[in-house]
C-alpha cells in the first residue's frame, strides 16, 4: 500500500505543482479567476486518488476494499501530493522572484475599494493585508498554509471514492481471460 501511496501521490503532486506553478508563472500571479482555476486544477490532479484506491483494490485485493482502507489510502495519497504542491509552490516563488503576498494583497485591496467601503474600513483592511504580508514572510505560516490549500480537496476527494469504491459493484474489475 505504501508503493501506492507513494506512486499515485507524486503523480498527483507533480501534476498539481508544475501545472499550478506555470499558470502562476504565466499570469504574473494575477488572474480573475485565479481561485476557481487552482481548485480545478487541484481535483484533476487529485483524480489520481481515485485511480490509486481503484488499483489497489482491483489488483491487490480482489475487487473488494472496505471504506477506511480505501479512505486512509486516499489521505496518504493525498498528503503526498500536499508535500510536493508545497515544494512546487516555493520553487516558483524562489525561481521567478514574485512577492506573492504583495500581488495578493493589492488584489484584495483593490476589491475592497471597488466595493465602496469607507476609508475607515479600507485602512483597516489595509492594515490587515499588511499583517498578511509580514505572517507570509514566515516559512512556519507559509507551508502549513500553502499545505492547507490542497489537503482538504484530497479529503474530500478521499471521501469520495472511498465511499463509491468500497462498492465492488462500482466499476468492477475487469476479468482477464
Amino acid at each position: 500500500m505504501f508503493r501506492k501511496i507513494l506512486s499515485y501521490g507524486v503523480i498527483a503532486g507533480l501534476f498539481v505543482g508544475v501545472t499550478l506553478s506555470a499558470v502562476v508563472t504565466m499570469a504574473g500571479g494575477h488572474q480573475d479567476n485565479g481561485m476557481a482555476v487552482g481548485y480545478l486544477i487541484m481535483l484533476v490532479g487529485l483524480s489520481a486518488v481515485f485511480v490509486g484506491i481503484k488499483r489497489y483494490r482491483d489488483q491487490d485485493l480482489g475487487g473488494v476494499i472496505r471504506f477506511w482502507p480505501a479512505f486512509g489510502l486516499g489521505l496518504g495519497i493525498s498528503a503526498v501530493a500536499g508535500v510536493l504542491y508545497v515544494i512546487s509552490w516555493e520553487a516558483t516563488v524562489a525561481f521567478t522572484h514574485m512577492d506573492f503576498a504583495t500581488v495578493y494583497s493589492d488584489m484584495m485591496i483593490e476589491q475592497e475599494r471597488a466595493k465602496g467601503v469607507s476609508a475607515e474600513a479600507l485602512a483597516q483592511f489595509t492594515a490587515e493585508m499588511e499583517e498578511f504580508k509580514v505572517q507570509y514572510a514566515n516559512p512556519l505560516f507559509r507551508l502549513p498554509m500553502t499545505f492547507i490549500e490542497i489537503f482538504p480537496v484530497g479529503v474530500l476527494v478521499s471521501l469520495v471514492s472511498a465511499g463509491l469504491l468500497r462498492s465492488s459493484r462500482f466499476l468492477p474489475a475487469r476479468q482477464v481471460p
